[in-house]
């Protein structure tokens, strides 16, 4: 009776051992085939900037291995909304989002990293410190470069002497255009022949166009136009062609793209010189930050990759970056 019973334990023991077995490889199979990190990514314009800073993001999850869904608000909160609302439900494992509002898409976001989702913030900070990662351009920075740019300009060409006008876009993104604005006057401020007549809101090419036609109209002494971003740069050159105001009126604008390089590059002499981001970069960093963060390894709260300066006196330069672009987004 006692061997019975010994057998007995045993043959339990040999059981929940086998069992345990079977359980650990099906986990292990479970983690081997592996279930794909989810990201999702909310971006919300369909300029260049924007679609250049998606396809590093997608070339980065490529590389990866990873599941990347992509969304775009296209300047709608409602739309941001429904976006992440979507990817909520999904379980997404992380987020990558170029917010449309720094203080109105907090809560959607708040929700999504209440459910266990990683958020990382690219372009634009947000008022909120949940986000594992903020990635940027140092957007002050921006605006320093290229108005150091406008000041050299305007010390060798006009004698010292402008008027300026500006294009900004506070009432889409507030914080974002003063910083690059502050920066840009910082370099100016200081030349007693320099004087800020006008400053209107424009960030689409049609609404620069409509803005710097009125601003010369109204403001003919006009001779410099500095442009916060991408729309109302190339607003402001076309609105100075159609003016036929070239070689009296001379723009100077921030973001990079093929068509404000061609603008660099014409023998009109209407732009002078841009300073802009690296979107590629800001969205494989993106990605980079997401992955690390759902794998549970440390994040870098906060990251600037750096800005870059193109002049109309560096052609060379201008025809680089003109081919790279060229070759991301063809």
């Amino acid at each position: 009776m006692k061997g019975t019973r010994v057998r007995m334990r045993s043959m339990l023991m040999l059981s929940v051992l086998l069992l345990g077995l079977l359980c650990a490889a099906g986990c292990e199979k479970r983690a081997s085939s592996g279930t794909k990190i989810k990201i999702a990514s909310v971006i919300f314009q369909d300029d260049e900037f924007f679609r250049v800073l998606q396809l590093g993001m997608n070339d980065a999850a490529g590389k990866a291995g990873v599941d990347l869904r992509s969304g775009n608000s296209k300047g709608n909160l409602d739309k941001e909304l429904q976006l992440i609302n979507t990817y909520i439900n999904a379980k997404v494992d992380a987020m990558v989002v170029s917010a449309l509002s720094k203080e109105a898409s907090v809560n959607p976001l708040k929700r999504a990293h209440d459910a266990g989702i990683k958020i990382v913030i690219v372009n634009m900070p947000l008022a909120a410190d949940f986000p594992v990662s903020t990635i940027e351009s140092d957007h002050r920075d921006l605006g320093v470069c290229t108005g150091r740019e406008a000041a050299r300009f305007i010390k060798e060409k006009l004698d010292g002497k402008a008027k300026v006008a500006i294009l900004a876009f506070d009432s889409q993104l507030a914080e974002q255009s003063k910083m690059r604005t502050e920066g840009f006057k910082s370099q100016l401020q200081d030349l007693p022949g320099v004087e800020f007549v006008a400053q209107q809101d424009a960030w689409l090419v049609d609404m620069g166009i409509r803005k710097v036609d009125a601003i010369l109209t109204a403001h003919p002494e006009v001779n410099v136009i500095w442009s916060a971003n991408e729309g109302g740069t190339v607003g402001a050159v076309r609105a100075v062609e159609a003016k036929r105001m070239a070689g009296k009126v001379f723009v100077f604008g921030t973001d990079a793209s093929e068509q404000l390089a061609n603008a660099l590059l014409s023998p009109d002499n209407i732009l002078q010189a841009v300073t802009g981001q690296r979107p590629f970069d800001i969205g494989t960093e993106g990605i980079h930050a997401a992955i690390k963060a759902v794998r549970g390894e440390t994040v870098e709260k906060k990251k600037i990759v750096d800005s870059m300066t193109l002049t109309r006196g560096k052609p060379a330069e201008v025809e680089a970056f003109k081919k790279r672009q060229l070759e991301l987004t063809r």
